[in-house]
């Protein structure tokens, strides 16, 4: 980014600055201090400088999530709630359909011992665990890394194999395909099933019709949410394609009465 640029970038700052300021002072001539509570300056999508995170439109992306700088994310993938994927030294790939499940952390290695540039790279349909790390290192298509797993700079997981959870893969390891790994250091456990790898692949795909349910309960306004509320309760079940997916189990709960500005559905 050129001077031009970050004067730019530093005039768009200064604005923000003074605008919490101004919400500072009209809070103090109110006589009001719940400003000394800071606002939460979180952003899902953060630049830096340059550096902006480019996001597919059929991708879901949860709000607590956050994706900095040099990020890409395919169609149909999902960040779950809590991720982080910092691309500020390098840049962060994910592949049409892979997942980045809930509190896990996706960093970069502009250099290393090794003098490599290590970007991250998660290929197509791969699953990543809860709380899992991924650190400067490639994921080829297919895989599954289990929850809280680390994959240190230069670690390599060819397609179809899987990192077991907790397991901790070292700099430069490569995880041959169709193997599962696991320990601290991760080391060679058996070979995959048929079954198993075929479950790679549902893994990947049920995230993905998942996500699609969580992007469509963030988008609605306030007014969507409390007709719906007004809804399930007056018929006990939305959907019952939609109850499965979150795994719920649904009571008939006695007659309730809509509110008077909700109609209930006409009957087809």
């Amino acid at each position: 980014m050129g001077t031009l640029g970050k004067a730019i970038y530093t005039v768009g700052f200064w604005i923000r600055e003074t605008g919490q300021a101004i919400d500072r002072l009209g809070c103090r001539l109110q006589g009001n201090y719940y400003f000394h509570e800071h606002l939460s300056r979180h952003r899902t999508l953060m630049n830096l400088f340059n550096k902006v995170p480019m996001v597919d439109k059929d991708a879901f992306v949860a709000p607590s999530a956050s994706l900095i700088g040099d990020v890409h994310v395919g169609r149909n993938a999902s960040i779950w709630y809590g991720c982080v994927l910092r691309g500020d030294v390098n840049s962060i790939s994910i592949g049409v359909g892979s997942n980045i499940q809930d509190n896990s952390l996706v960093h970069v290695a502009k250099s290393n011992l090794f003098g490599k540039v290590l970007p991250t790279i998660i290929g197509n349909n791969v699953t990543v665990g809860h709380s899992a790390v991924l650190h400067g290192c490639t994921v080829e298509d297919e895989t599954f890394v289990g929850m809280g797993a680390t994959l240190l700079d230069g670690a390599v997981v060819e397609k179809n194999a899987m990192v077991a959870a907790g397991a901790l893969v070292r700099q430069n390891t490569r995880i041959p395909c169709g193997e599962i790994w696991g320990g601290n250091p991760a080391r060679f456990l058996r070979k995959l099933t048929q079954e198993e790898i075929a479950f790679i692949s549902e893994s990947a795909a049920n995230y993905s019709n998942l996500a699609q349910v969580h992007a469509g309960e963030n988008a609605k306004s306030f007014d969507a949410i409390e007709f719906d509320k007004a809804l399930r309760k007056k018929f006990a079940r939305k959907d019952e394609e939609y109850d499965s997916m979150l795994g719920v189990v649904r009571e008939t709960p006695p007659e309730l009465v809509l509110p008077d500005n909700i109609q209930a559905p006409k009957a087809t």
